[in-house]
Formats: structure tokens, sequence, C-alpha cells
């Protein structure tokens, strides 16, 4: 609605409300911070209502937003058609009034460096209701300093500071230094946040983890954040006063991405994406993101499409600019990309059909195991942590060519091959996607078809990466998943891999090393005593 007055407004008489409408008809030339006779009328009816009143300007000089706050305070809304973009101001500065003559308080500054506002200014109040003395501030364009400077106050009649040109040479030095800090095309950005309730070196751990999921995400890490608590705040996760400190340093290094390493419920997106004006994504979707790039086949395409879109369903989020910072880009490309933004019935409707065509796909999948089953050949599945070598040993064994590189999620689609020992036994050897710790629960449903593989295996290689520091924790957490799964009564071996990176003699867990096979993914001449393991456990089957 035009010359609406928003906010906190009940309780106002209409007359004060329409009067209060006429601070839009005010207009404020570009070389004051805000025209003295504008401030008057701001205090004058601040004074009568005894809360604040603040406006938004744009460099124009035009008020484009009029609110009321309380005694205390204001809540400057989302604006979407002013949002600041890295190396640039937003284009509106705050002027607002104070019940008394303070400075500039914490929240004020809080809000300038958040918000990226072009000026903020606090008029005080005297007791008898004239102005007092103004305050105002700026954002200061280098990071190893304080994120914003606060000018000496000044009287009404000295508010003529060439305002727009400082506020113009500032967003032209922020300019220059963002260009410094520009990632290559196409990459992001991105500042970590982890908050720790408990164990804070599982938290660097997961944290290191996130961090190559960035890597195989092309995601620039320009820092990182942890944060330890006694309890997850239910609205910001880590608090909004430390929510905040974060995200000033994280535009102060020209972050563009927040990550949080956890999966953020649609009531934390909402409030954390109304305070910070950049990108916020989570662990889940920096997961789905990758699975997006990776997948090949239509099966893949399909079920990453429809794990995106069911997380993504519950934080449709309608005017509110929290669904625009979860879509395109990181964590909104792949298969699903030109469906994100549709409406929740539509949502549903193309959810409905992924899962029909995943449905014909099982049914493709249950036809080719029973051609399969007619031969009777044994089915190895190889599982393990994303990154431990799978594709490497399934390519070495069957000298097949399946992508396989160092980093996470490398192989999205399974991968089969036929495998025959030299005494004429032959079986099937799959490859399975990698599992990782709190795989998002949309992911494991919508791959469930995938999985189902796992559901014929007669024998399962778990492949561990022992010169990983964190391979105690991964081996639990693909046992964990298999269990789940129910597929822990199917006969494993634990394959050791990558032993050439480690010192076997001096290797902390011995006994853990007599409970599999040792070898090194790349050195077929390792792979000897796996291969006997396997070709001995075939023969049992094949007995029975």
């Amino acid at each position: 609605m035009k010359n609406q007055v928003y906010g906190n407004t009940e309780g106002l008489r209409h007359t004060q409300i329409k009067l209060i409408e006429t601070l839009y008809q005010h207009q404020t030339r570009p070389e004051y911070i805000a025209d003295p006779e504008l401030v008057r009328a701001l205090v004058h009816f601040s004074h009568d209502i005894r809360r604040q009143i603040g406006i938004l300007v744009d460099r124009n000089g035009k008020i484009v937003h009029v609110m009321v706050g309380d005694s205390q305070g204001i809540v400057i809304p989302v604006l979407p058609d002013y949002m600041a973009h890295p190396g640039k101001l937003k284009g509106l500065r705050l002027v607002h009034t104070h019940l008394r003559e303070e400075p500039l308080t914490q929240d004020d500054l809080t809000d300038l460096a958040l918000l990226r506002l072009d000026y903020i200014t606090a008029a005080g109040i005297r007791p008898d209701g004239e102005p007092g003395l103004v305050y105002s501030g700026h954002i200061l364009p280098d990071e190893d300093a304080e994120p914003y400077k606060v000018l000496n106050p000044v009287t009404i009649e000295d508010l003529k500071t060439n305002c727009l040109s400082q506020i113009l040479a500032l967003e032209s030095e922020l300019t220059r230094k963002n260009s410094l800090y520009k990632p290559e095309s196409g990459r992001e950005n991105a500042f970590l946040i982890n908050v720790v309730t408990l164990d804070q070196k599982n938290a660097a751990a997961s944290l290191d983890e996130l961090k190559e999921l960035c890597k195989t995400s092309g995601i620039n890490i320009i820092g990182t954040a942890i944060q330890k608590r006694k309890l997850i705040d239910p609205k910001y996760v880590v608090g909004k006063g430390k929510l905040s400190e974060i995200v000033i340093q994280a535009i102060q290094k020209h972050a563009t991405l927040l990550i949080f390493d956890r999966e953020l419920s649609s009531s934390q997106i909402r409030s954390i994406t109304d305070v910070v004006e950049m990108k916020v994504i989570d662990r889940s979707q920096l997961i789905l993101d990758i699975f997006a790039k990776q997948a090949k086949s239509r099966e893949g395409k399909y079920q990453v499409e429809l794990a995106q879109l069911e997380y993504l369903l519950p934080r449709l989020i309608t005017k509110n600019t929290a669904m625009s910072r979860l879509t395109g880009g990181i964590g909104g490309r792949g298969p699903g990309e030109t469906k994100l933004e549709l409406n929740r019935r539509r949502v549903r409707e193309r959810i409905d059909r992924l899962k029909n065509e995943i449905k014909k796909i099982r049914k493709q999948r249950q036809q080719q195991k029973s051609r399969r089953n007619k031969k009777e050949l044994p089915v190895i599945s190889i599982v393990g942590y994303t990154n431990a070598g799978k594709s490497t040993l399934l390519n070495t064994l069957t000298q097949s060519s399946i992508i396989a590189a160092n980093r996470l999620f490398a192989t999205l689609d399974p991968s089969s091959r036929r495998l025959r020992f030299p005494k004429d036994i032959e079986v099937i050897i799959t490859d399975t996607v990698g599992f990782i710790q709190n795989l998002p629960q949309d992911l494991m449903e919508a791959f469930h078809a995938t999985l189902d593989e796992l559901m014929d295996a007669d024998v399962i290689l778990h492949v561990i990466d022992i010169s990983n520091p964190r391979y105690q924790q991964q081996k639990q957490t693909v046992e964990q998943i298999l269990k789940n799964l129910k597929l822990d009564a199917i006969p494993t071996v634990l394959v050791f891999n990558k032993t050439d990176r480690i010192e076997l003699d001096a290797f902390e867990d011995q006994w853990l090393l007599t409970q599999g096979v040792s070898i090194t993914a790349t050195q077929k001449q390792t792979l000897t005593p796996l291969v006997d393991k396997i070709e001995s456990m075939v023969k049992l089957i094949n007995r029975g």
C-alpha cells in the first residue's frame, strides 16, 4: 500500500497515523544527511506518540519507507528492491529518533553493518520535545578495523555534510576492495558456521568435512566460526547477537554465502534470512547441490530432484526473501533448478510425478535382478564413506574406468561390473554411492531405489580409508547406516584402503587391521589377499 506506515501502529489514533503518513511528502536534498524540517517533523511526531519513528531515504532523497517502533527501537523490514550486493551499499539510509538524546546504540550499528545501509542517523529528543543532538555513522571499507565509523554529534542546523558524495566515495572503495576478493566465475565466497553443545573436537572434525564438501562443490572458503553453546538457539542457531557478529565478520571478508554445518529448520531459515542479506544454506543443501552436479543417469537426476523438492517444500516461505536466498546457484542448481520456485501445489504435483517415475525405475531394476538371479551370479557390493576409494577398488578389480577422484561424492550413480576369478567363478560387483555422517533424510529416502542394490548383496565390502584421521568415526557412520537399512546381517569384509599413506608397523589400532584385509586400491598386487577372501566366501555361497 502506497504511503503506508509500517511497524508498531497498534494503539495509535487515526489522526496520529495520518500525520505520520505526511512524512512521505518530504524530500531530502542530496547534500544533507536529512533535511532539517524533515528531522523536526520526525521528532515532533515521535515525541507525541512516545515511540521511535524511522524513515528510509533513497539516494534521490525520496522517502521509501516510514516505520514506527517502540520506545527502544525499530524493526527494519526486508526490502527486496534494495539488496546490498557484494561491494555495494544498500542504497538507503535510515533516519530515526531516540526518545532521549542518547547516541547510536549497538543495535543501530549492527543494523548499519548487517544491512549495509548507506548511513544511519539518530535524532535525539529533548525533554521539551524539540530536536536535540543528531548522531550518525557509516560503513568503513577497511576489513581490519571496526566495520563502521561513528561521527561526532551535530545540531539540526548542521546536517549539510555532502552526504551523497561521501556515500559514493565509500561505495567506490568497497567495490575496489571487493574486486580483490572476487572469486572465479561461478564460485562463491563462503563463511562456515558450526555450533557445538558437547564435544568441540568432533565439531572441528565435522567442520573439516564441510570444507571438503565445499571443495567438491567449487566453493571458496574465506572464514569459519565454531560457537559453543549449552543449547542450540531455536530461532537463530547461534543466538541473534552472535549471528550478527559472525555475519559482520563474514561481510568484512567479502563472503557471499553462509553455510551452517547442520540442517536448518524452516523457522530458522526464516529468522536468519530476515536479518542476513546474503545467501544462507545448510549442510544438507550443500550435499544436495553436490549430488545435483554429479548425477548423470536419468534415475540419479530424478532422485536428486525429488530430494531437493522434498527438502525445499517445508521451506517455501511466501512474502519472505528466504526462498530467493535458498534457490539458484549453490544449493539450488541441477536437474530441479527451474522448478524450485514453484508454489507448494505445483511442487507437490512434481514430487508425485517423480515418485511414480522412480517406481518405474525400481520395477525395471527388479526385472534386471530377476534375470541376474536366473544366472545365479553372486553379488558383491562395495560400500564405504565417501572418498574412501570404492570406485578405485572397482576399477582395479575389474580393469574398468569409472570416475574416481580425490573429492567427496565423485561418483553418484551405481556401477556394476562382472568379475571372473581364476577358477572360473564369476560374480557381479557393484559400487554404490558414498555415505557421509548426517546424510540428509530426504536424500536417504530418495535414493532408496539405489540402495536397494545392497539388499541383494551376498557379500559387502566395507572400504575404509585407514589414512584418514577420522577413520573410526567414518567406519561407525557406515555401520550405523547399514544397520538402519537392515543390512548388517549380510556377511561383510572390512577393507582397509590407502595403507601406502601410513606406517603400518606404527599404526595404533593393530588389532583392528586383523579384523579385515589391508590394501592399496591403486596397486593391483596388494589386492590378492582380498580376491582370495572374496573367492572363498563365494565358494561357500555357491555350496549353500
